[in-house]
């Protein structure tokens, strides 16, 4: 009786609060009503609200990739990639705040670059613009997210002060270019091209410039044996790693539902369940894949299947089914197991991380699978418009256009990448020396140690300290 009497009165504390916040909300209405506020002004506020949650989402994504990133390589080199995390935001944050959301948002010359509100020029210092200036947060958060894919993919052997010049860049310059192209009204965008939440604007441009780097910068040192197998090189955290994977998944609802840009928009709640279907299927398929190729199921394998599908549904998590979303994500995950393999066997680059196959070959798979599985059904539901796939009666176009888009966006990510690592290394460098790559970028770049209490004489060089604990494979 006691239990039920308990359970009895919590029910009715819990129907008393819900009824209260809605008297509440009905309340602050009437009250902005009353005080001379339009009905605009309340939508307004609705979506600078909602788009201030969405890029609250989307940055901590940086914890996720932070962690991710560090978990999945050496102890010895975590600082640094902690530390590239940081960096990459906040010295890309005033170079997109100086040219870069002008290139992308700007007036178009000719559908190719944005020419104006330098300096967020033309934004108002003013109440009537609030959610002007949530919108530009909401963008460098994805502009910050392209750059920091890379930092995973040269882990443990790129120079620190090259990063800083390749991250500058790419947010300043060669991301909003690209764009520009589709997302700043350019000619991508004139072609038809659905990329809703950026599959290939951010994911792909993001992988495809790390697979630049990583071919310009080789394998880190032990990686590949004098007949060309390769050597697995373990992370130093697992549990590290796992937990990035959940942030950025939590992440994900902002990085897709977010990118509505409105709270008004009746599609929120069916893109995140899309965004969901896609992530469970990814992670469940590339388990189940490489379960059968090698007999174990590697949890490393599940976490960035979930990735992948991740990636996948993020072109058309506005456009597809809950079917189509799963079919995607269960795609997703061979694209990522068979991608590692071809990626380190075929193209012999060594990627700590997996990136280039996550963001990467999962962003053109996602975004052409807008091509295959677009429904009009699902794009007049979230107020994206009618948009139909070859399996939805749209023949082949919409597959065409999204193949046109997908390759320039990825060719110009991969060319412009390509170009800027190769100047560099043969005029500053880009890699660290041998002795600085055995000891550690924590302590040859950084002078600190993450794992001090565990520091263990490195070999081959007396009196100097080595990140790895005792143990862990280094």
């Amino acid at each position: 009786m006691r239990f039920h009497s308990k359970k009895n009165l919590l029910r009715t504390v819990g129907i008393v609060a819900f009824v209260a916040v809605l008297i509440g909300l009905a309340n602050s209405t009437a009250f902005a009503q009353e005080e001379g506020f339009t009905t605009e002004q309340i939508v307004v506020q609705i979506d600078t609200i909602w788009l201030f949650i969405g890029a609250f989402l989307v940055f901590f994504m940086q914890a996720g990739f932070a962690l991710v990133e560090s978990g999945f390589t050496r102890a010895k080199n975590a600082a640094n990639l902690i530390l590239k995390n940081f960096m990459d935001f906040s010295a890309g944050a005033l170079l997109y705040f100086a040219i870069g959301f002008a290139i992308m948002y700007g007036a178009s010359a000719g559908g190719f670059i944005g020419t104006s509100n330098f300096f967020l020029s033309e934004l108002a210092i003013s109440t009537d613009s609030p959610y002007e200036w949530v919108d530009f947060l909401f963008q460098l958060m994805f502009a910050a997210t392209a750059a920091t894919i890379v930092s995973g993919v040269v882990a443990e052997r790129l120079k620190f002060n090259v990063y800083i010049i390749y991250s500058v860049i790419l947010i300043g310059l060669i991301y909003p270019i690209s764009g520009h192209w589709h997302w700043g009204g350019g000619w991508v965008e004139a072609l038809g091209f659905v990329d809703f939440a950026g599959s290939t604007v951010v994911h792909a441009v993001g992988g495809f410039a790390g697979l630049a780097a990583a071919l310009v910068l080789g394998p880190r040192i032990g990686k590949f044996n004098a007949d060309g197998t390769a050597n697995v090189i373990p992370g130093h955290n697992l549990t590290m790693a796992a937990l990035g994977v959940f942030i950025l998944w939590l992440g994900w609802f902002g990085f897709n539902a977010g990118s509505t840009l409105s709270g008004m928009n009746p599609g929120i709640a069916y893109i995140a369940v899309t965004t969901t279907l896609a992530a469970a299927a990814g992670l469940i398929s590339a388990l189940l894949v490489n379960w059968a190729k090698t007999g174990k199921p590697a949890p490393e394998m599940a976490m960035n299947g979930a990735l992948a599908g991740l990636v996948g549904i993020t072109a058309g998590a506005a456009n597809v089914t809950p079917t189509g979303a799963v079919l995607i994500g269960l795609i997703a995950g061979p694209v990522l197991v068979y991608g590692l393999e071809l990626i380190e066997k075929g193209l012999k680059v060594d990627d700590p991380v997996g990136a280039v196959a996550v963001h990467g070959l999962a962003g053109i798979w996602g975004t052409v699978a807008v091509g295959l599985f677009a429904a009009p059904a699902a794009g007049v539901m979230t107020d994206m418009g009618p948009v139909a796939g070859l399996f939805y009666g749209g023949g082949l176009a919409q597959l065409g256009i999204q193949l046109v888009g997908t390759l320039a966006i990825s060719a110009w990510a991969f060319g412009t990448m390509y170009l800027l690592f190769t100047i560099l290394k043969v005029t500053i460098g880009v890699r660290i020396s041998e002795q600085e790559e055995l000891e550690g970028l924590d302590l040859s770049e950084h002078g600190t140690m993450s794992y001090p209490e565990f520091g263990r004489p490195a070999p081959g060089l007396p009196g100097e300290r080595n990140l790895m604990p005792t143990g862990t494979g280094d």
